[in-house]
């Protein structure tokens, strides 16, 4: 996938890139911390974010895990990521999460990539079901599951564990095709 907007570009994941995406990460770290918690803890030095690129490029040619990374084409920094996890193919349905630079937040960056990743897949891989998991208090990103048509399913109570090692309940929105 290769698609651009503005003045910036959403494309597939790129590993051998990521040198920009410790960067991203090590920028965001603190408010990525409760959200992204997995990402995190294998990206904690530029050696280990080397070793885990390698290891979501594995990912990805299994068709287990399909992330796309967005660019400002002004600056040509890595300021943001969507990622497709938790892939059922039996269904086939598949859990999507995102975030986005902190300087690039409130400017509809994320929820414009969000929705070519969604045409994407369809066109791609028939999904029948996509979710996201958001934290109650994480209005951004429920804001931007709503406004890419998921809908609030539910809560799961104590569903996640953050690097703190809090466990917190988490609100599923769904969107079906």
């Amino acid at each position: 996938m290769n698609k651009t907007f503005t003045n910036f570009k959403i494309t597939s994941f790129d590993s051998n890139k990521y040198d920009d995406f410790f960067s991203l990460i090590d920028a965001n770290r603190n408010r990525l911390e409760d959200f992204f918690a997995g990402t995190l803890s294998k990206t904690k030095t530029l050696e280990d974010t080397a070793n885990y690129c390698k290891t979501i490029e594995q990912k990805v040619k299994n068709k287990s895990y399909f992330p796309f990374t967005i660019y400002d084409l002004n600056s040509n920094l890595l300021i943001g990521l969507v990622d497709v996890k938790n892939i059922d193919w039996s269904i086939p349905k598949a859990e999507i999460g995102y975030f986005i630079d902190i300087n690039y937040e409130g400017q509809g960056v994320i929820s414009k990539s969000l929705g070519l990743v969604i045409d994407y897949l369809l066109e791609t891989y028939k999904f029948k079901k996509l979710l996201c998991r958001a934290n109650s208090t994480n209005l951004g990103s429920i804001n931007v599951a709503l406004k890419n048509g998921f809908e609030f399913e539910g809560t799961i109570r104590r569903d996640y564990k953050t690097t703190k090692g809090d466990i917190v309940d988490l609100n599923y929105y769904g969107r079906i095709f």
